[in-house]
């Protein structure tokens, strides 16, 4: 399955497993970020809604781009300047695209509650 989500001003196509950078999103490496604005979503040739659709994506790294130099002149007015800027971004890989995630997180929680459920009957 595929998506196409928008942030940082821009558009990217991602599937399960896909490592995207992107601008800078706060969260710290190895935290969770959800995008919500999914703008398109399929498999295959087959679109699907994207109502309720997230991406989840996992924070590899906080990077930053390659130094731009930016240079001004005007001829003949003694007039020069030179700076550099350097763009922060965040390296992300998608680990689930829509309810992926939850049917997997699902059986565990239910486990969990089973498993709770039944350590209280073992003690009385």
């Amino acid at each position: 399955m595929f998506a196409i989500v928008r942030t940082g001003g821009k558009q990217y196509r991602v599937a399960a497993g896909d490592k995207i950078v992107v601008e800078k999103i706060d969260g710290d490496a190895g935290s969770s970020v959800t995008l919500g604005d999914i703008l398109l979503a399929g498999e295959g040739s087959e679109l699907k809604s994207v109502e309720g659709l997230t991406v989840t994506a996992e924070v590899i790294a906080q990077a930053k781009a390659d130094k731009v130099i930016v240079f001004k002149k005007r001829r003949r007015h003694n007039y020069r300047r030179k700076n550099g800027h350097r763009q922060q971004h965040t390296i992300l890989k998608i680990t689930a695209i829509g309810s992926e995630e939850k049917k997997k997180a699902a059986p565990k929680k239910a486990a969990a509650k089973s498993a709770e459920g039944d350590a209280p009957a073992a003690q009385a």
